[in-house]
């Protein structure tokens, strides 16, 4: 069997050389009978972008002055509660402190860690509010330059499988899995997953992705920790980390769920071509894809399966928006439901994600956006159900993986050598 190694791939970026494909980019030449073959191609970028719950940050900041207070028992960044510790800084004024991007406000129920992390990385003042171990409150400001340190850690990012989520009762259902409560019986379906473009669609058996590798995390070059928590081979899924002060605010940022706020992340890969075998698993196509469907009450018991070329092709990446249609209605559903407080009086294209709560939302029609709709047959009878949330942005996936792409035929992006590869 023919085989290409790292150094003879990452020799060819450095002279820049090196053929680089996108995953869409492979999968669209199969699909024209164009497949290509180990010398038609070096790199294939692949790339994620979706409601990532294991995210934390890990922080350094200066809270107080030196001998202000002794050690930090509670801390509150713009209201998000995180955690002091496991150094005690005594005396020093400042916090070590680890804070979750599900974690939420306890003054605001519509703000949480990933709303925080997109301030934080938008160069916004953050309000700080110490509760010292003897009772004092300490209050000031910090931004993220101020930090010296402020790491992100994905315990769980970049899933190979998912699940979509109906309701088959009457009742609505609220969850983290939905942006509203999920009315019933099949009035719509939630799903995530970018399908085709996902890292460990391309390489399901990690052939090239290990602890080390290099990824971009919100635009931020990090790496590859290890397997994320919960991973296994039928259902992988990794543990990565960067720099915060690295990342770009556009990647990342928070989505209020009907169970509260959730935070999104963006994840880019590059795969390296280094046999025929790796090239044929990125071959795959959406509808190859399959996604099973689950009561959003019993997620662990399918109802039945669909595939993602249902979810995505021929689908929108971003609503348009007639304001000829706005009625300004008393209570915009709109307004009340986005996900990412995308929509005020106007759209605001940089926060939308794309999830399509607007169209399925507005009574008017102000809101245009084709999501599809999917035909479920189960045990009650069959169904035509809208997708009614995507908790994936496809965009923002295929933007990181452009991203990724261009680094690379740049000769700004080197490939990590696994141990088996």
């Amino acid at each position: 069997m023919v085989k290409r190694t790292i150094g003879e791939i990452n020799q060819k970026i450095a002279d820049g050389e090196a053929t680089v494909l996108t995953a869409e980019e492979v999968t669209q030449r199969v699909m024209d009978g164009r497949a290509p073959t180990l010398e038609d191609v070096d790199v294939v970028t692949t790339g994620t972008c979706g409601i990532m719950s294991g995210t934390a940050a890990i922080l350094h900041l200066k809270a107080g002055e030196p001998g202000s207070f002794k050690k930090a028992k509670k801390i509150y960044l713009n209201g998000v509660p995180g955690f002091p510790g496991p150094c005690p800084n005594e005396w020093l004024g400042s916090v070590d402190l680890m804070i979750y991007g599900t974690a939420h406000s306890i003054h605001d129920s519509d703000y949480g860690g990933g709303f925080l992390f997109k301030d934080m990385l938008a160069g916004r003042e953050i309000e700080i509010e110490v509760e010292s171990i003897h009772g004092e409150i300490i209050k000031s400001t910090t931004n993220l330059n101020e930090m010296g340190t402020a790491r992100m850690i994905g315990t769980r990012m970049a899933f190979k499988n998912y699940t979509a989520f109906v309701n088959p009762d009457p009742e609505p259902v609220s969850s983290i899995f939905h942006a509203i409560d999920m009315d019933g019986p099949f009035e719509g379906l939630s799903f995530s997953g970018c399908g085709e473009i996902n890292p460990l669609q391309n390489d399901p058996q990690m052939k090239t992705l290990c602890r080390g590798t290099k990824i971009l995390l919100n635009g931020a070059e990090g790496f590859i920790i290890d397997n994320g928590t919960r991973s296994n081979l039928e259902k992988p899924n990794l543990m990565l980390t960067a720099d915060m002060h690295e990342m770009d605010s556009h990647y990342l940022g928070g989505f209020r769920t009907a169970a509260g706020p959730e935070i999104y992340d963006s994840v880019a890969i590059a795969i390296p071509i280094t046999s025929q075998e790796v090239l044929e698993n990125t071959f795959i196509k959406n509808s190859d894809i399959s996604l099973p469907v689950a009561d959003i009450k019993g997620r662990h018991l399918p109802l039945t399966n669909t595939n993602y070329g249902e979810m995505w092709n021929g689908s929108d990446e971003r609503p348009s928006y007639h304001c000829d249609k706005c009625m300004d209605c008393a209570t915009c559903l709109v307004r009340e439901r986005c996900p990412t407080l995308a929509f005020t009086h106007n759209l605001n294209t940089r926060k939308c994600f794309g999830c399509g709560m607007c169209a399925y939302s507005c009574p008017h029609g102000a809101f245009v956006m084709k999501t599809g709709y999917v035909e479920l047959e189960v045990d009650l009878g069959e169904f035509e159900v809208p997708i009614a949330c995507r908790q994936s942005d496809l965009k923002r996936a295929r933007e990181i993986t452009d991203e990724l792409t261009n680094k690379i035929k740049k000769g700004k992006f080197s490939i990590y050598s696994c141990p088996d590869s």
